[in-house]
C-alpha cells in the first residue's frame, strides 16, 4: 500500500484508514507479541516490585539536533523508570496528531523511538493514536507511560545523607540550549547536540558494582538547579557545590551568556544527578566511566548540615552563594 503524505482526519476515524495506519506503521516498528495481540488492554508479566511513570511530550520544534520528539519520549520514560532503580520492560505509547502532518516525519519519529528502545530493551505493549483538526494541537504530542522492575531499592529524594558525594554523570544544559539555538536560529558555531539519550545502561552499571545509592534523579525541566533544590527541601540537608566542577559545554556557556540565562538551570533529557556514600563515590565513577553517555561524570559536591533546605554554590575565587529554584519560564516546550 502507498503511504499517505499526510495525515488526514479518516486516520483517526477507527476505519480502515486507521487500521493501516497501525497495521503498517506503528505495527511495523513496534513489534512484539504482547502488542500484536491487539486486545484492549496489554496482559504482563512481572516479577518483582514495580516502578510506574507517566508523561507527555510536547517539544518544539519536534526536530532538533541531536533527537525528535519520537527519541525524547522514549528516553523520557525510560530514565524516570532508570532514577528509581528500575528496569524498563514496558510502554504505553498515545499519538495526539494535528490534521495535515507529513506522514514521512511520523515515520521517521516513530523509528527513532524503536531504535532508542533498543538501548533499553523496553517494549512498546500498548497504544492509541487521535488525530484532530488543524490547529488543536501543534502537529504531533506524544504521551507514553512506563513499567519497570526495581533491580534496587532504597533510591529516594528523602535519603540523602551527611557526607554523601554529588555526582553529574555529564555536562549540564545541553537539550536547553539545543532547543534554544535551534528555536532562535542562532548562528553559533560549533555542533550543540541535546544531551538526549538512555540511561538505563548507566544505571545498569552502578547496580551491577552494587554501588550504594541514596538518591538519583534525572535533571529534566529545571536542570541542575531544579534537583539540587528539591533534594536539599525533602531530605533537609545542605548541598554544597563547587561551580567550578560542574561540566559545561562551552556553547552552552556562550548561550546564556548572550541571552542571561544561567547554565544550571537549563534542561538535560540524557544527564542525571546521584547522590551516593562518600566511601562508594569512586566506584560510582568507574563504573559510569565504563559507559559512553556518563564518560565525563565528575563528582560537583557534598552533602552537609550547613544550612538545611539550601543550595550553597562555591565558587572558584572563594565566594558563596545560594544556588535558587529557576524562576519564570526559561523556554516554552522544551520536552
Amino acid at each position: 500500500m502507498t503511504s499517505p503524505k499526510q495525515i488526514q482526519l479518516s486516520h483517526g476515524g477507527g476505519g480502515e484508514e486507521t487500521n493501516s495506519l497501525i497495521h503498517d506503521l506503528f505495527y511495523h516498528y513496534f513489534s512484539n507479541d504482547t502488542l500484536l495481540a491487539a486486545e484492549d488492554a496489554a496482559v504482563l508479566e512481572v516479577k518483582k516490585k514495580i516502578a510506574f511513570t507517566t508523561d507527555s511530550f510536547t517539544v518544539s520544534p519536534i526536530f532538533f539536533n541531536g533527537g525528535n520528539i519520537g527519541k525524547l519520549a522514549i528516553a523520557g520514560t525510560v530514565n524516570d523508570l532508570a532514577m528509581m532503580g528500575a528496569k524498563p520492560l514496558y510502554l504505553s505509547a498515545s499519538f495526539m496528531i494535528e490534521e495535515g502532518f507529513s506522514f514521512d516525519d511520523l515515520k521517521t519519529i516513530v523509528k527513532a523511538m524503536a531504535e532508542e528502545l533498543k538501548h533499553s530493551g523496553a517494549k512498546i505493549v500498548c497504544g492509541d493514536t487521535k488525530v484532530v483538526p488543524k490547529g488543536a494541537v501543534d502537529k504531533l504530542f506524544i504521551n507514553t507511560s512506563g513499567i519497570g522492575e526495581i533491580e534496587k531499592e532504597g533510591i529516594s529524594a528523602n535519603h540523602l545523607q551527611e557526607g554523601d558525594i554529588i555526582i553529574v554523570s555529564g555536562d549540564v544544559g545541553r537539550h536547553g540550549a539545543a532547543i534554544l539555538m535551534e528555536r532562535e536560529g542562532l548562528g553559533i558555531s560549533g555542533d550543540l547536540k541535546s544531551d538526549c539519550a538512555t540511561l538505563w545502561p548507566a544505571v545498569q552499571a552502578l547496580i551491577d558494582a552494587n554501588v550504594s545509592i541514596s538518591a538519583m534523579r534525572d535533571a529534566t525541566r529545571g536542570g541542575l538547579s531544579a534537583v539540587l533544590n528539591e533534594w536539599a527541601e525533602q531530605s533537609a540537608v545542605c548541598l554544597e557545590i563547587k561551580e567550578s566542577n560542574i561540566p559545561v559545554d562551552q556553547a552552552v556557556q556562550g548561550i546564556c551568556e548572550l541571552f542571561g540565562f544561567e547554565a544550571f538551570d537549563f534542561a538535560n533529557e540524557g544527564t542525571f544527578i546521584l547522590s551516593v556514600p562518600e566511601k562508594n563515590a569512586q566506584m560510582a565513577l568507574a563504573a559510569l566511566h565504563t559507559v559512553e553517555v556518563t564518560k565525563k561524570a565528575t563528582m560537583i559536591g557534598q552533602v552537609s548540615r550547613k544550612k538545611e533546605g539550601r543550595v550553597i554554590l562555591h565558587s572558584a575565587y572563594g565566594s558563596s552563594r545560594y544556588l535558587d529554584l529557576p524562576k519564570g519560564e526559561l523556554l516554552p516546550r522544551i520536552c
